[in-house]
């Protein structure tokens, strides 16, 4: 038993140095984003905690609103949709033009839930428009999908966990248009040169701080032509998934 508690005691100390450690890191660099108690602001820089803070609003329908109207993004808010008992959504927004960058999404008039629109928002300023500036030189000029709100099982089956699409808190991103007119996609170009592998991998990379869920064709053959992105809730430590 004694050894037992030391153990405990032990564990509970190297806990606490961590969470003293990422405050210091927090406060000495000055970004509050690393810092799990700050108010989130989609303005500022991604920070360690970004993503759960994003994910949260899933609760908060209201303060997401807020988050994207002090954020200078366009979107108007959806009816209600009520399907059954698992499908549905109180907080979808349709996403428009995005603050300065302008990136419309194709087909036009995507609709989410809200917190996947704020996330899609950090996103494309923070890592898509950056990735494309460094690996081509290019503007983005539009992200095209497969779509969000899809009343359905997990990969379309007849049993088993309800997606993340049945209540809109999930979008499917398939490609990029540059503003030379190259076109970029998951399915075409995940295998091809190095700058598209580079720059598509990084785009991966830079939603897996955004999302709870972040899926490529490195998961398996279903998401060979697209990434998965979406806020699902995975309890009080907010699991996160990325691959």
């Amino acid at each position: 038993m004694r050894r037992a508690r030391r153990g405990v005691g032990c564990a509970a100390w190297i806990v606490a140095v961590l969470i003293a450690g990422v405050v210091a890191w927090g406060l000495l660099r000055g970004r509050p984003q690393d810092l799990p108690w700050t108010p989130l602001d989609l303005g500022r820089p991604v920070g360690m905690f970004t993503g759960r803070k994003l994910t949260a609003l899933t609760d908060d329908f209201a303060q997401c609103r807020r988050l994207l109207d002090r954020a200078g993004v366009r979107y108007e808010p959806l009816a209600p949709v009520r399907e059954g008992a698992s499908c549905g959504y109180d907080d979808g927004v349709r996403m428009g033009v995005g603050r300065a960058l302008e990136i419309p999404y194709r087909p036009a008039n995507l609709g989410v839930a809200c917190p996947v629109a704020a996330a899609l928002a950090m996103w494309e300023w923070n890592v898509v428009a950056p990735a494309a500036r460094r690996h081509y030189g290019e503007r983005v000029t539009a992200i095209e999908h497969f779509g969000s709100y899809n009343c359905r099982r997990m990969y379309g089956r007849d049993a088993g966990s309800w997606s993340e699409h049945s209540t809109a808190d999930a979008v499917d991103i398939a490609a990029f248009r540059l503003s030379d007119g190259r076109r970029v996609s998951v399915v075409g170009d995940w295998t091809g040169d190095a700058a598209d592998r580079a720059f598509l991998r990084e785009v991966r990379d830079g939603a897996c701080d955004l999302f709870a869920t972040v899926l490529s064709p490195d998961y398996n053959a279903a998401h060979r032509d697209h990434f998965h992105l979406d806020q699902a809730r995975r309890g009080t430590m907010g699991g996160r998934a990325c691959r």
